[in-house]
């Protein structure tokens, strides 16, 4: 099983973000990560900024052939926009995660035991879901290492 952690819920703060919103096809979705981390990289070095935690994408949906993504990183502050590269943050609220290590290609399997979790764990998704990426494709697949992320909330109890 690709999962290494359990299934948890914790209490997410807002974090602010620098990112490139696109719509991809997931083929072309690598490329693209890779061009988007770069711009904002540069753009944080001409700042003499650092990111202040690891770089994710934000999915908005899930359809293959038409992503809806937002890259980018977490940063200690707000800068102002620049082209593409906009200010943005990861909203506040009850998030469900997981670790999963292994290829990407492979997720599916973990996001379908967190849909199972949410639903048994009375919850609710709320739609965008992250990944942040602790390494990338300069490791071997079975060593990627991906903390999935999806805001939900809790389901009254009251029937």
């Amino acid at each position: 099983m690709p999962r290494i952690t359990d299934i948890m819920v914790f209490q997410q703060k807002e974090i602010d973000t620098l990112v490139i919103r696109k719509r991809t096809r997931v083929q072309d979705l690598p490329q693209l990560i890779g061009e988007c981390y770069g711009k904002i990289a540069a753009y944080l070095g001409e700042n003499h900024q650092l990111m202040s935690d690891i770089p994710f994408v934000a999915y908005h949906n899930m359809d293959m052939q038409d992503l809806d993504v937002e890259i980018g990183f977490p940063v200690a502050k707000p800068l102002p926009d620049n082209g593409d590269i906009k200010t943005a943050v990861i909203p506040p609220g009850l998030v469900v995660w997981c670790m999963y290590q292994g290829p990407y290609s492979e997720l599916k399997t973990t996001y379908d035991e967190m849909a199972s979790w949410i639903q048994n764990n009375g919850y609710n998704a709320l739609g965008t879901a992250y990944e942040c990426y602790f390494n990338g494709p300069e490791y071997p697949e079975h060593l990627l290492l991906t903390k999935i992320m999806f805001p939900v909330e809790k389901l009254s109890s009251k029937k």
